[in-house]
């Protein structure tokens, strides 16, 4: 069987060895100027965003869009922050009756004890 198409048989590309299964070797480095390439290039296209109307306009959306999100958080925080001081309200006044439900039963208690001691210091021969 032989194959028909676009790479069957025939040369390599020019700049790939034959044999090889990888693309051309990279160029090693230019140092100052290829980096003063990329930095003028980045620089056009930094101009070219801040000049752009679509960019100004994401840029606005996405500070509303923020804006939104850190208000629902404060709403959701101090919304949280309210139920936790009804629950701890509760709280406390759920054990200021219970405690004045215990000092209700101590003194009653105090009192009965009380006349018990009058009645058997009454009943003591003399």
């Amino acid at each position: 069987m032989s194959r028909s198409g676009q790479g069957a048989g025939g040369a390599p590309p020019a700049g790939i060895a034959a044999g090889s299964s990888g693309s051309a070797a990279q160029q090693p480095d230019s140092g100052f100027a290829g980096k003063a390439a990329l930095g003028l290039v980045g620089l056009g296209v930094v101009s070219h965003m801040v000049r752009s109307r679509r960019f100004h306009e994401r840029v606005v959306l996405g500070a509303i869009v923020l804006g939104a999100l850190r208000g629902l958080g404060q709403d959701s925080r101090a919304s949280t922050f309210e139920r936790l001081n009804a629950w701890n309200q509760r709280q406390v006044d759920l054990l200021q009756r219970k405690a004045e439900r215990q000092t209700g039963r101590v003194e009653r208690k105090a009192k009965h004890l009380e006349r018990r001691a009058r009645r058997h210091v009454g009943a003591l021969p003399r």
